[in-house]
């Protein structure tokens, strides 16, 4: 008598399943479309250019991809359709929009980083600047501290860690030089299945050594394709401003870009840089 009721139960579980539709159900960043090109593509597959030709994409496991959206805030205007930002401090609204990683930047921009996982795991950020010569400052953790999202740094699968945090003071962080030939930030952004050891999190940003940085990048992030999406100029939508805490679907707006690396486990962590350059 107890095997009926069970096996009505599963039916019901299989029919309900079935009968979601593909832009209800939590999204995957990967699919062998982007690993055979006799596969015919959506118009969104085919938005994406890769960037890093002589990284191929084959045997990429999906678990291992990491997509991140970078955001540049500016004044929000009454004709705006997108989704605001408020700071609560000033009451001031923002509208943030999706740049590219090649954009040039100029002192004072405000800058915020969205990272999408298809695995649970935990995000960091190394800023290094960089000079004219090509040199590099010394390295800091800039996320996470207890003062961006109380130090939470937890991604989960299908939703977006926004750095800064939506409720941060203040959401956002600020582009600026410290000297002349300061002509770039580069960024390290790390995503691990498990914490870094030895990681104190305070309210400052952690100034690191460069054999840690040069250990992580050897480790993690050799052969780190990338790819990245037409959409620069989007405005934030609400499917992303409520992506903290609800899982994105299939119809929700893709992230700008998608790091790949071949051959790896879902098991090993990647490391991927991003050099956001200032313009004249």
């Amino acid at each position: 008598m107890r095997v009926i009721p069970s096996f009505a139960l599963l039916v019901l579980l299989v029919l309900s399943i079935s009968a979601q539709r593909p832009e209800d159900m939590t999204r995957k960043l990967w699919d062998t479309a982007f690993s055979s090109s006799t596969q015919k593509s959506t118009s969104r597959r085919r938005a994406y250019r890769n960037t890093t030709p002589n990284v191929p994409v084959n045997n990429v496991a999906p678990e291992t991809v990491v997509g991140m959206t970078l955001w540049r805030l500016r004044p929000a205007r009454r004709t705006d359709s997108g989704e605001r930002l408020i700071v609560h401090d000033d009451n001031t609204e923002w509208m943030p929009e999706r740049i590219s990683a090649t954009t040039r930047l100029v002192q004072g921009d405000r800058i915020r980083i969205s990272v999408e996982a298809v695995r649970a795991g935990f995000v960091y950020i190394i800023d290094r600047e960089q000079y004219a010569d090509g040199s590099l400052g010394e390295p800091y953790l800039i996320f996470p501290t207890k003062r961006t999202g109380g130090g939470d740094n937890e991604v989960a699968i299908g939703r977006l860690l926004d750095i800064p945090a939506q409720d941060d003071s203040p959401p956002f962080f600020v582009m600026r030089k410290s000297r002349a030939d300061h002509v770039a930030e580069v960024m390290s952004v790390i995503v691990t299945p498990t914490r870094l050891e030895g990681i104190n999190i305070t309210d400052k940003a952690l100034k690191l050594t460069d054999g840690q940085v040069a250990s992580w990048e050897k480790s993690w992030g050799s052969s780190v394709g990338r790819m990245e999406m037409a959409m620069a100029g989007q405005s934030w939508t609400k499917e992303e401003k409520d992506a903290r805490t609800r899982a994105l679907t299939a119809s929700a707006p893709p992230p700008q870009l998608l790091f790949y690396r071949p051959s790896v486990k879902p098991t090993e962590p990647m490391f991927v840089k991003l050099r956001l350059a200032y313009g004249r």
